[in-house]
């Protein structure tokens, strides 16, 4: 049964352990999140989750712990906040934050934050485990919780995420606390962030410490010292040096080694440390040396054992080490712990100068000191520490565990704390001067110094050698040896205690130290000084030249008396000049000892004027003096005896107040300044406790007042003030003074004389004003008098309060603040004290009480609004305004802060919009106001008063609001007030005061907007409406909600679950608020909207546009109210049409809207639209804006992100052709020109920046039109724009190598150039483009290959989705790659392993497919690739380029498949793809408009590669006769052995067999003709090779000659085979009769002359479409090679994977079935097979091969009468438009009787378009074919010109031709025209190209798209004829005859996959670009030139109808054996599988 666990409600519960919620209703959670339990049943609970989203269900109770909480806001939208510290919950709500980034930093590659961050996250968890256990102290929460935030602040920092304002370590409530303190709290906030980023949490906090120099201590700790030579006990000496000073600046810390080198204690084993302590920032920038001297005690020389006995122990100086600090302060200022040092130590030359080896050493004066050898020194570590001692023990308790060694400095720090008790004095024991004695070498002098009391005892251990080491009673000097002069420069320090200080003195007594072996030290002489004069004064702080008195070694001191009373030094001689000379101890004049003293002592002076004014009544008659000498005692004096001075002071002061009264107040003035010094301020709590518990003086307080007021009286006369101003700097004490001197009075009097005390009060108040309300202008010195005055006056509230009530005080302070001059033109300096008093007061205690606000504040706003209305002083006012919105904030419960409100937004509000505006325009302009303090336009002084404006908005009430708008005395008043408040609201927004990441100030200020908004919008609505109708105000209203609304911080959907939940329950959605406003105010409007159309169209399009649909439902249907009034008004709405369209764009492309949004804006507007009148027109228009967006949102899709190049321009085509095509926007159409330009330009796609800018080049005209800027383009003339495209679509043109596009335009400018004179330029661009002509011969060029792609299913973006495209691939890109490519850019594309069209789930399926297969251009320039003069450079141009037509073909078999002979049935299906615009064009790919269909029947395929296979054989046969290829003839050998060898094992027997027998003739009666050509171009095919075996003899190597024989035998074979079934070859010349040897047959065949091979090359077919292009790959290419009996087979000889079933007989191959080829292409062939096999076939040609460009030889030999230029071997030469009698001849004998389409006047195309299905030109059908449909479109270029040849021209061949045909059978050249124009097997497109000069190595592997040309020479040397003048067919080059154009053989294809049941599959490859768009229509590449009439336009003219030529087959071979199968594999790098 599930109880209600209401009750219980107040537990809030933590997960412990992950749960899955795998259980009906469960609910998945995840450790660490909090849940509320609302039901309970057993062993489970139901549930409501709050954090990180709300979700309800049930999960066992054992997964949770129970935390305490409270539940606010009890209901549906209740919180549970747990009861724990609230920096608990901070903490794991952050690291929950944390931990999603922290995974993502990961991902980004982020590692070094990662690892960062992952150490603060560990750190973070183990520091809330130490606050989570409670065993804390106090102190040391507070240190956890600092730590903490500085780590929370640092990771939100880091990670973007907010920042995070606190107080106290606690996150602040935004609620509770002002928006002043909410700013200046994210100001301290981010300022700790800084410093922890920059310090890491450095550990300074704010607060009064920061007034105080922060003290800084040097420890240093000493770990060895390596100097084991010594073998004596050392003791070691550090100390600080300044070096410039010249002088020691700390005490020594001693180290105590024994001779082995460790420490003489045991205990202090690691423990050699010490801490120089209270450095100062003045300190550290001294010239410091730690300077470490070395004394070792032992034998007076360290290498003479001789010199005295071993028993006697002398301390003798040895050597010195020093480290500047300047060299390594920087590196232990960094670091966080010690680092190590090691100093050599240095041992001096001569002992005379010892006492300065330390500065020789530092000035290297290396001749006075000895280095040390290596490995030597001392090892020291460094490590400084900053604070005070007490937080530095706090911090470093390691340090002081290990019993550091205090040492202090000489002398006092820079700040004396007032407990801090010392008593030091030091001694420096300098020098002395001794005689010799009667000695020859000179004394060993040791001193010993005691220190004897008074009655003579030596006071035990108040000698110290040094920090570190016990405290001694006997002092023994170092011993100098024979040194008579020593200088020992040593300090010893003397703690003596206070006590024992008076009446005790110092003893020196002088020894001589012999080094006889007795070793004797004999006392000699002595010397004392007393520690304190006659007169109470200590020992002065100088140098002391004491006298040496003589004794001898038998004196004993028993009796100090007896010396005592002698003269210690010449001062002391000359006090008592009577010294009877019969004493026992006579004075050595020559002997003297110098000794210097320093005290540091807090109890004892060594000031006289000091001791006078203690002792001050032994003297009453001096008291005048002494009191004027108390200016003269040092500071450190005073404040050592502050107390008792004090009482002295007072105790003078009620001796006699008259006499003294006025020189004890400056005597306290003085003293009382002295306290402000930073030195001594913190004696100002002693000085404050002794006027609490030790001020006595009750009547001081007359005295101290009457003076003054006398001195504020005396402000107005004195010139010199100084003494004013010292008494105005010291009203706080002297106040403090007066009152309690008061309090004791009225105590010790029970209230006597309070009545004179109020009025002596009031009149010093009136003296204050009257100072203040001086004339300052004029006197300087006043200034400052004022200024100190006004400086003091608000910390005198405090001590008044004590005697007043609140209100007389605060009348005091308001006639006091009053009586300052009311202008602000006194002075800047004045006005800044001025502010900065009242700055104190609203901040003093008085300023808190409501009764007081209610009397200060009106003075203070009035001085406020005097500044800010002059703009001075800002920043000091907005820190006034803001303190108190802070105290009106803390205490807006009480009814008076209304009232205070109300005073406020009368006094400021105005006054702060102005002051923010002006702030506002400055800090957009930059301009600083001159003469101002603080700069005004920087970020701060701007927060600042924007924070003051907030507040005050913030504590307005609808009843302020009310009054506010009702005191406006006109509209125009109020229309000010509006257009102020709504600008500042707007640049709060627009200028992003506050930085991104402080979240809470900008939600907070959203808050207080659109509550201002609300209070606001009714008087707008009410004053502006109608007749009062105010365009501005209401604009900018609905700029101020549009601006609102779009904020960034308020859109919620980019925050985290847990922060979106948050500001939601905190504020809810602020833009819904803002939407229902805007709304209701423009329903408000009425008529009045129009005057907002098409104004508001923008903004209020963006506001639409934020994904929050309930601002969406409220603000679409504005738009239809919108198009409604423009109807009512214009009868038409194209305003709000085109607004919305322009803006549309700019918004989608910043990122805004979605497909959510296009729904709903087309359903609610339609929805809307239904009802109107208009509602066709309605109704296409938003049709037409959700196709723009559908397209916009794609081309923002792909322009975001990583997406490839080719989807970001196919969507800019997308658009641009909506753009242009459907809503007509020439300004967006240009713009995304542009955009399309750039793209290509990046992605390198020349060519389509070009065609892309030309669409630009297009719009433009000739005309001086004057054209305003726009884009990057000047404000110029429509002429100079349009020169400027178009010499810039030429630059294009040439970088693409398109210089057949850029020569029209070239001429267009020359045009142009001419028509104006301007020939320089005219110059320019003729040679350009004679250049372009030049690099159209000379330069290579790459033929592309074309592949199809299908796109399909819904998951691509729309402008793909179910469509096809053709795309022009990357140079040297082959069908995998492009695969690659494809299925790189659609990463979750399938592809697709089949051609076939897709079925109707694949279209719709949520997937993606892809569809991809190569395809073949068909060019539509066939007029030039029949030309036979234009070299095979300039048709290779016009295969690939303005193509529209591509093909691909598919094998098939009809009907049942024939076992025996596949070619029966072996059918292709041949797809023509027509596409929208020619390629190239803007895009590389364009879509697919429409498709054709047909089908090739097997007896054409037969003739098809008979033909080919005849054709490569004759261009290969003519490339070697003519000598073009030599050397090697590897490639003739493999290609003749291809087909001979063949034959053997059936060969072209096979076709025979299909198309020959009775029955299929029988069958086919209409294939007659078609079986006669096949028998021809077999019989044609012996001849060939015939010939070919000639050539082979001549040239064949000698080792090569059984090769040859071999193949003469099979020749031999193949011809009786085909004697039998063509009985044409019967009647063969006798010379090819089989009785004869194969050789002596072949020797009796004459070479084949040039024109020969002419007229072979006109009868074949392959001419007329010769250059067609056909692509490397079509639906598959395979390319084999095999020595030998292997033919080579290449992409180029073979169209379909058929081509080779049907030639398996001649070629020796079996191949697969035809129906298990694939889509995909292999080509692995190796480089051997590449330069050989290759090349055999396609010998050296530029462009592709002859044999490819088939059709009719008819339309090769029957030029038309009138469109077909005249070629050089037939002219058109015509008798009344019929032939002449010598081309009725040639005909006739050429072809016999058969006539198909003998009339010679027929056009080309008339010919080609009356070609029927079947493929014979002489089929009773006559259909034009739709793949032949003619291409009618204007030309730029001109048309090929006519030529024009000699007389007797075309006779002089044609007997050379008469002779060939007679010499050579007939068969040959001389084939049946019934035939059928067959189709070439496409080649590669990447061939690299060469020169036309025919010089290409056939073997180099490089094939060359140049033509090897059969020149002049090459036919002189194998024909007799005489040689060719140069416009002949002779010089033609060789791709006019039929030498083949060299491709390469690579392709990189797999087979294409017909069948599912192959192994192989398409695979994934890389991605490369892919490009779609049109070529704008008018520009056609340039054809040949012909005489251009220039009339301004360049002459149009139609193409004529072209046939296509059938592309290439698939070639799919599949080879007989495993030996062949695995020699294929190897070449080809395939597996044997």
């Amino acid at each position: 049964r599930w109880i209600s666990s209401k009750k219980k409600k107040k537990n809030g519960k933590k997960m412990v352990c992950s749960f899955r919620g795998s259980v009906s209703h469960g609910l998945t959670l995840e450790l660490g999140e909090t849940v509320q339990i609302l039901e309970k049943c057993e062993g489970k609970s139901r549930d409501v989750m709050f954090f990180p989203f709300v979700s309800q269900g049930i999960f066992p109770v054992g997964y949770i712990h129970l935390k305490k909480a409270v539940v606010t806001n009890r209901g549906q939208y209740e919180t549970v906040i747990p009861l724990e510290d609230p920096i608990i919950t901070e903490v794991t709500s952050t690291l929950q934050e944390w931990s999603v980034l922290w995974k993502q930093l990961y991902v980004k590659h982020k590692v070094d934050l990662f690892y960062k961050l992952r150490h603060v996250m560990n750190e973070l968890i183990d520091l809330r485990r130490q606050l989570l256990s409670g065993h804390l102290t106090q102190d040391q929460v507070r240190e956890v919780k600092r730590h903490i935030t500085v780590r929370l602040d640092w990771g939100n920092e880091h990670l973007g995420l907010d920042l995070v304002p606190r107080k106290e370590f606690e996150m602040v409530d935004a609620d509770q606390i002002s928006v002043s303190d909410l700013y200046k709290m994210h100001l301290s906030s981010r300022h700790s962030v800084q410093q922890s980023t920059s310090q890491d949490g450095g550990k300074q906090r704010h607060g009064d410490s920061c007034r105080m120099p922060v003290p800084h201590h040097l420890f240093v700790n000493l770990k060895s010292f390596t100097y084991n030579t010594i073998g004596e006990d050392t003791d070691i000496f550090f100390s600080l040096y300044d070096l410039r000073e010249g002088k020691q600046i700390s005490e020594k810390f001693m180290v105590r080694l024994n001779k082995n080198g460790g420490p003489k204690n045991p205990e202090k084993v690691d423990r050699l440390c010490a801490l120089f302590t209270d450095l100062s920032n003045k300190d550290m920038k001294r010239d410091l040396y730690i300077v470490s001297q070395v004394i070792r005690t032992g034998r007076m020389l360290l290498n003479d054992s001789k010199k005295g006995p071993p028993h006697v122990q002398y301390r003798r100086p040895y050597g010195c080490a020093v480290l500047a600090m300047s060299d390594v302060l920087q590196t232990i200022s960094e670091l966080k712990e010690e680092k190590d040092f090691v100093l050599k130590v240095y041992t001096c030359n001569n002992e005379n100068e010892w006492y300065q080896i330390h500065e020789n050493i530092i000035r290297k004066s290396s001749t006075k000191y000895t280095a040390p050898s290596t490995n030597y020194g001392l090892i020291i570590s460094l490590q400084l520490l900053r604070g005070d001692m007490e937080q530095v023990r706090r911090e470093n308790p390691m340090i002081f565990n290990r019993g550091v060694a205090i040492t202090r400095k000489l002398g006092f720090p820079d700040v004396i704390m007032p407990g801090d008790i010392r008593n030091d004095l030091y001694l420096m024991l300098e020098r002395g001067d001794f005689e010799r004695g009667g000695k020859s070498v000179q004394k060993n002098i040791e001193v010993t110094m005691y220190v004897l009391y008074a009655d003579g005892e030596i006071l035990k251990e108040c000698i110290s050698l040094g920090s570190g080491e016990h405290n001694i009673s006997e002092y023994r000097s170092f011993v100098l040896y024979h040194n008579n002069s020593p200088r020992w420069s040593e300090v010893i320090k003397l703690p003596i205690p206070i006590d024992r200080f008076r009446g005790s003195h110092l003893r020196f007594e002088f020894r001589h130290c012999s080094t006889k072996d007795k070793g004797e030290k004999k006392l000699f002489g002595f010397a004392f000084t007393p520690l304190m004069r006659e007169d109470g004064t200590t020992l002065s702080d100088e140098s002391h030249e004491l006298y040496v008195y003589k004794c001898d070694e038998n004196t004993t001191f028993s009796n100090h008396a007896l010396y005592l009373g002698l003269p210690c030094c010449k001062d002391d001689f000359n006090g008592c000049p009577n010294i009877p000379s019969s004493l026992i101890f006579q004075r050595s004049t020559k002997e003297t000892l110098w000794i210097s003293t320093q005290l540091s002592s807090t109890k004892l002076t060594q000031n006289v004027d000091l001791l006078a004014l203690l002792k001050w009544k032994a003297h009453p008659e001096r008291v005048m003096d002494i009191l004027g000498r108390l200016r003269h005692v040092c500071g450190e004096e005073i404040v050592k005896f502050l107390q008792d001075i004090l009482d002295t002071l007072f105790s003078i002061l009620d001796d006699n107040t008259d006499k003294y009264g006025p020189l004890v107040f400056q005597s306290l003035v003085f003293i009382i300044n002295l306290l402000r010094d930073s030195k001594f301020y913190h004696f100002r709590p002693v000085m404050d406790t002794y006027i609490q518990k030790h001020f006595a003086g009750a009547l001081a307080y007359k005295e101290l007042i009457r003076c003054l007021k006398w001195y504020m009286d005396r402000s107005a006369e004195v010139v010199r003030q100084d003494h004013i101003q010292e008494a105005m700097r010291a009203l706080e004490y002297l106040f403090k003074f007066i009152v309690q001197s008061r309090i004791l009075y009225s105590r010790a009097t029970c209230g006597m004389e309070e009545d004179q005390f109020r009025a002596s009060i009031q009149e010093l108040f009136q003296s204050i004003r009257f100072v203040l309300s001086l004339d300052s202008r004029s006197s300087e010195t006043l200034i400052f008098t004022q200024a100190a005055l006004l400086n003091s006056f608000p910390a005198i509230f405090d001590e008044l309060l004590q005697m007043f009530t609140v209100q007389e005080v605060a009348e005091f302070v308001r006639g006091t603040l009053g009586s300052m001059p009311s202008t602000v033109h006194i002075g800047q300096s004045m006005d800044v004290v001025k502010l900065q008093s009242i700055a104190r007061t609203v901040d003093s205690r008085l300023f808190s009480f409501p009764e007081s606000r209610r009397i200060l504040l009106p003075v203070v706003l009035h001085h406020i609004h005097l500044h800010l209305r002059q703009q001075k002083e800002l920043l000091i006012c907005s820190g006034i305004l803001s303190s108190i919105f802070s105290i009106i904030k803390s205490s807006s419960l009480e009814s008076s802060v209304q009232e205070e409100v109300e005073m406020m937004v009368e006094s400021l509000l105005d006054v702060l919009l102005q002051t923010l505006l002006a702030i506002m325009s400055k800090s957009q302009s930059q301009e600083a106001v001159r003469g101002q303090r603080c700069p005004q336009c920087t970020a701060e002084i701007t927060g600042e008063y924007v924070s003051c404006l907030l507040s005050l908005l913030r504590q307005m009430s609808e009843i302020h609001f009310q009054h506010l708008l009702d005191n406006f005395q006109s509209k125009e008043e109020l229309k000010e007030f509006l257009l102020k408040i709504f600008c500042v609201f707007r640049n709060l927004m627009k200028l992003s005061i506050f930085p991104r990441d402080w979240n809470v100030m900008r939600l907070l200020t959203s808050n207080i907007i659109v509550s201002t908004t609300q209070y606001l919008s009714p008087a707008l609505h009410k004053s502006f409406t109608d007749a009062d109708f105010d365009f501005k105000v209401w604009n900018s209203y609905f700029s101020l909600a549009v601006l609102f609304i779009n904020q960034p911080s308020l859109q919620l959907e980019t925050l985290t679950p847990a922060k979106r939940k948050k500001v939601f329950d905190k504020y809810g959605d602020m833009r819904v608020m803002m939407a229902y406003e805007l709304f209701s105010m423009w329903q408000n409007l009425g008529e009045n909207k129009i005057h907002f159309i098409p104004g508001m169209i923008g903004p209020f399009l963006g506001v639409t546009l934020v994904p929050q649909i309930e601002v969406r439902n409220i603000m679409i249907p504005i738009f239809h109210d919108m198009m409604d009034w423009e109807q009512r008004k214009n009868g038409n709405f194209k305003q709000v049409e085109a607004e919305l369209i322009d803006k549309l764009d700019s918004l989608v492309s910043e990122g805004k809207g979605d497909e959510n949004y296009r729904e709903l804006f087309s359903l609610l507007l339609l929805e809307k639209i239904e009802q109107e009148t208009w509602r066709e027109t309605g109704v296409s228009f938003v049709t037409s804006v959700t196709r723009l967006m559908e397209r916009l949102l794609d081309y923002r899709d792909c322009m975001k992100g990583d997406e490839t190049e080719n989807k970001k321009i196919g969507c800019t085509v997308n658009l641009l052709n909506f753009y242009k095509s459907e809503i007509n926007k020439e300004e967006m159409y240009i713009r995304y020109i542009h955009k399309l330009c750039d793209m290509h330009l990046q992605a390198e796609n020349y060519t389509e920046a070009a065609f892309t800018l030309l669409l630009y080049w297009e719009l433009l005209h000739w005309e001086e039109r004057p054209l305003r800027e726009f884009l990057h383009y000047p404000a110029q003339s429509e002429w100079h724009r349009k020169e400027g495209l178009c010499r810039k679509v030429i630059h294009y043109f040439n970088k693409g190598k398109c210089w057949e596009y850029g020569i029209p335009l070239c001429r267009e400018l020359a045009f142009q150039y001419e028509s104006l004179y301007d020939y320089q330029s005219l110059s320019w661009i003729r040679k350009m483009e004679a250049a372009y002509y030049d690099n159209i011969m000379e330069q290579q060029r790459l033929e592309p290959e074309f592949f199809r792609v299908g796109f399909y299913g819904r998951k691509f973006p729309f402008f793909l989705r179910n469509k096809e495209f053709v795309c022009r691939g990357h140079d040297y890109e082959r069908l995998e790659a492009f695969q690659q490519r494809m299925l790189g850019e659609f990463p979750q594309a399938i592809a697709m392993q089949h051609p076939n069209q897709p079925d109707e789930g694949i279209l719709q399926g949520d997937a993606q497919y892809l569809q991809i297969y190569a395809v073949n251009p068909v060019p539509e320039n066939i007029d030039v690739l029949q030309m036979d003069r234009v070299p095979d450079r300039i048709k290779s141009f016009y295969r690939v380029n303005n193509v529209r037509r591509f093909r691909y073909d598919r094998p098939f078999h009809k009907g049942s498949k024939d076992k025996d002979n596949e070619f029966k049935s072996l059918w292709i299906e041949r797809t023509t793809l027509i596409l929208t615009h020619p390629l190239p064009g803007i895009s590389r790919w364009f879509e697919v408009d429409k498709r054709e269909l047909i089908e090739v029947s097997p007896l054409e395929n037969a003739i098809y590669v008979v033909e080919n296979k005849n054709q490569e054989l004759r261009t290969l046969i003519s490339q070697y006769q003519h000598k073009q290829l030599h050397g090697n003839i590897n490639l003739l050998s493999m290609c003749l052995n291809g087909v001979i060898d063949a034959a053997v094992n059936g060969g072209i027997a096979r076709y025979q067999e299909a198309f020959f027998d009775k029955e299929y003739i029988s069958s086919h009666p209409e294939d007659t003709e078609k079986i006669t050509q096949l028998k021809d171009l077999m019989q044609e095919q012996v001849h060939i090779l015939g010939m070919g075996l000639a050539v082979h003899e001549k040239l064949v190597h000698p080792e090569m000659r059984p090769l040859h024989k071999k193949l003469i035998d099979q020749f031999q074979m193949m011809r009786s085979s085909l004697c039998h079934g063509l009985p044409g070859l019967d009647k063969l010349s006798p010379a090819c009769s089989g009785s004869s040897t194969p050789r002596g047959i072949l020797a009796t065949h004459s070479p084949m002359s040039p024109d020969s091979i002419k007229l072979m090359h006109r009868h074949s077919p392959l001419n007329v479409l010769g250059s067609v292009r056909h692509s490397s790959s079509s639906l598959s290419s395979h390319t084999s090679s095999e020595t030998g009996n292997l033919l080579i087979l290449t992409d180029s000889m073979m169209e379909h994977p058929e081509d080779l079933y049907r030639m398996q007989v001649v070629h020796k191959f079996t191949l697969p079935s035809p129906s298990s080829s694939s889509l995909s292409s292999t080509h692995s062939a190796p480089s051997q097979m590449i330069n050989s096999g290759h090349s055999s076939i396609r010998v050296g040609s530029p462009s592709l091969p002859d044999r490819y460009r088939h059709n009719r030889e008819l339309l090769m030999l029957l030029p038309p009468h009138r469109d077909r230029p005249s070629s050089a071997m037939y002219p058109n030469m015509t008798e009344n438009g019929q032939p002449t009698n010598h081309q009725r001849a040639l005909y006739h004998q050429v072809i016999g009787p058969c006539k198909p389409c003998s009339d010679p006047n027929l056009s080309v195309a008339d010919k080609v378009l009356t070609a029927p299905s079947s493929w014979s030109l002489d089929s009773g059908t006559r259909d034009t074919l739709p793949f032949l449909s003619a291409h009618v479109g204007s030309v730029m270029a001109p048309p090929v010109p006519p030529r024009t040849l000699p007389p007797g021209h075309f006779s002089m061949h044609f007997d050379a031709f008469h002779h060939q045909i007679n010499e050579l059978p007939p068969a040959l050249p001389a084939r049946s025209l019934r035939k059928s124009p067959l189709h070439p097997i496409p080649a590669s497109p990447t061939s690299p190209q060469s020169g036309l000069d025919g010089s290409n190595s056939t073997l180099s592997g490089s094939a060359s798209s140049g033509v090897s040309s059969l020149s002049e020479s090459n036919f002189a040397q194998s024909s007799s004829e005489p040689p060719a003048r140069a416009d002949t067919l002779d010089s033609m080059p060789s791709s006019q005859a039929w030498t083949t154009d060299t491709e390469e053989a690579e392709s990189p294809y797999l087979p294409v996959r017909y069948s599912v049941s192959e192994p192989e599959v398409l695979d994934p490859l890389k991605p490369a670009p892919c490009r779609s768009h049109s070529a704008p229509l008018g520009l056609a590449p340039a054809l040949p030139l012909k005489p251009y009439l220039r009339e301004g336009c360049i002459p149009e003219e139609d193409l004529r109808p072209v046939p296509r030529p059938m592309p290439r087959k698939i070639s799919q071979p599949l080879l007989t054996n495993k030996e062949e199968q695995a020699k294929v594999a190897w070449e080809h790098g395939i597996s044997e599988e």
